[in-house]
């Protein structure tokens, strides 16, 4: 807690009648930041920021700043702070300045930069921008219900604004507890010129004298993050456009610390379909759980720049080198974005079809491992058939988990049959007698690969006179259990004749145990 406080003076001739974002001049370096708080894992939304700003800083050759908001003591925490770390580097984001690469105006941790505010601190109370407050939560509590009763938005009456200084230092040296206000702008308006939403009018009145120095001895998130800006030099601002109801507290902090106003775009919210505030009823909602549902990196940021902003050409595909070609501030949208899980779905399916087999094997091999259905040093014939699995099935798989499970009849027997199709396909009239035929044909096949199973069946089928679909089904059902899936002769020649004959055979034993009467 600050004990120091000069006597004040209020001085409120400081502030213009206007304030606008864009009257500094313009640093000749782009410089923009993204602080997140460690006090959870990333959101999506949190991350479409960052890549919002990592675009533009790409876009116009500038530096791209990760700065860590970590003074909520109570709440942050390192393993917080080290998965969104993670996941920025997952997605591919990365920074310019950090944490944990340094940087000319580090430190890049809030909570290692509590000298700096407290600097910054004593230069407004000096100055008479600042002053100590001693109002009780008791009081402040019964100024918000009398302004509610009104019907006026609750704001700080100015109290202690207007204490003497006698009675402020009495007050200090009692030991009252305390915490510091802004002199805010009593007439006029401030301005937000957004390079997104244009220009945006606030009333000075709507600038009440907020706190900006906490009774604990910490910062609030407004005075850190205004220092923090200033000090790094920070030349654009693009954030969530529910911090835009703070920018005005912002622009008269800057103006106070006497150092210029960056430019501000606030970007649209991300809402659910249903337009309500995305949660987690609606589905993932953090970087690290998109992760574990199987999304590639690659088709969430793509996901990310759609939310929001129009690439103009009517592609929705953009590499992180496309985007960074293609992003403008002006193409973001000024309403919410909707979040859409099927989009996201189309992308991920796109970008597994595009990853290369020995990617998508380095992806999944970790959950192999764990289902025992390969070894840490299986042999060079092993991986290549492996690859050659995961390349039939990547093709119709929407995530990586989807990959997995869909790969599941290559490595176990199958427990059941899909019921749909059982009922559809293993009920017609000599259809186990067929699959026990093909089975044995099947011990002919020298060469086991799927031209020459085409051709088998295609000349089975001819001499039984049946149509081809009439005896495909069925096999496909006998040897996956599933009723869809990569071209049927590919996933036999991959299962093996061993393999295939078995569960052809097994196929027409359930349907003789099921169905009985149903034979030729």
């Amino acid at each position: 807690m600050m004990t120091e406080n000069p006597m004040m003076t209020e001085n409120p001739a400081q502030f213009t009648a206007n304030v606008h974002s864009d009257d500094t001049p313009k640093p000749e370096t782009v410089r923009v930041r993204f602080a997140p708080s460690p006090t959870g894992a990333l959101h999506i939304g949190g991350a479409r920021t960052a890549y919002f700003n990592w675009l533009y800083a790409r876009k116009l050759h500038g530096q791209f700043v990760l700065r860590v908001d970590d003074t909520d003591r109570a709440r942050s925490t390192e393993e917080s702070y080290e998965q969104i770390l993670k996941s920025l580097q997952w997605l591919g984001i990365t920074w310019d300045e950090g944490p944990d690469i340094g940087g000319p105006y580090g430190p890049y941790r809030q909570s290692q930069r509590l000298n700096l505010y407290r600097r910054r601190l004593t230069e407004l109370i000096d100055s008479g921008k600042a002053y100590p407050c001693f109002c009780t939560a008791e009081e402040l509590q019964a100024d918000r219900e009398a302004a509610q009763k009104l019907g006026q938005t609750p704001r700080y009456s100015g109290r202690c604004r207007h204490l003497s200084d006698s009675e402020r230092h009495r007050r200090l040296e009692s030991g009252q507890p305390f915490v510091y206000r802004l002199v805010g702008p009593t007439e006029g308006e401030v301005v937000v010129d957004d390079l997104v939403r244009g220009s945006v009018r606030f009333a000075a009145g709507e600038v009440d004298d907020f706190i900006i120095w906490k009774a604990d001895g910490t910062p609030t998130y407004h005075f850190a993050s205004c220092v923090d800006d200033a000090a790094m030099k920070i030349s654009h601002i693009i954030r969530a456009d529910e911090h835009l109801s703070n920018t005005p507290r912002h622009i008269v902090l800057f103006q106070a610390l006497g150092v210029p106003v960056p430019q501000f775009a606030h970007v649209p919210m991300i809402l659910a379909p249903d337009r309500s505030k995305l949660s987690k009823r609606h589905g993932a909602t953090s970087v690290e759980e998109y992760r574990n549902a199987g999304i590639l990196p690659e088709a969430l940021v793509n996901y990310l720049l759609l939310l929001g902003f129009s690439p103009g050409d009517g592609n929705d595909i953009l590499s992180p080198t496309t985007a960074v070609e293609s992003f403008d501030l002006k193409r973001v949208s000024k309403s919410a974005a909707v979040y859409d899980i099927r989009k996201l779905e189309w992308l991920n399916a796109y970008y597994m079809r595009m990853r290369p087999t020995p990617e998508l094997l380095r992806e999944i091999w970790p959950e192999l491992l764990r289902r025992q259905w390969v070894c840490p040093d299986s042999d060079r014939e092993r991986m290549a058939w492996l690859g050659a699995v995961v390349q039939a099935v990547s093709q119709r798989a929407k995530n990586l988990n989807h990959l997995v499970e869909n790969m599941v009849y290559y490595f176990e027997d199958i427990p059941a049959y899909d019921a749909k199709g059982e009922k559809k396909y293993f009920t017609r009239a000599g259809v186990a007698d067929q699959l026990e035929a093909a089975a044995a044909a099947l011990t002919g096949v020298h060469l086991f690969v799927a031209p020459v199973l085409e051709d088998l069946y295609r000349n089975l089928t001819t001499a039984w006179g049946v149509k081809a679909a009439d005896l495909i089904h069925p096999t496909r059902l006998a040897v996956t259990g599933l009723t869809a899936g990569p071209g049927l002769f590919d996933v036999m020649a991959l299962l093996g004749k061993d393999v295939c004959q078995e569960r052809m055979r097994h196929a027409a034993d359930f349907i003789h145990q099921k169905n009985p009467a149903n034979q030729d």
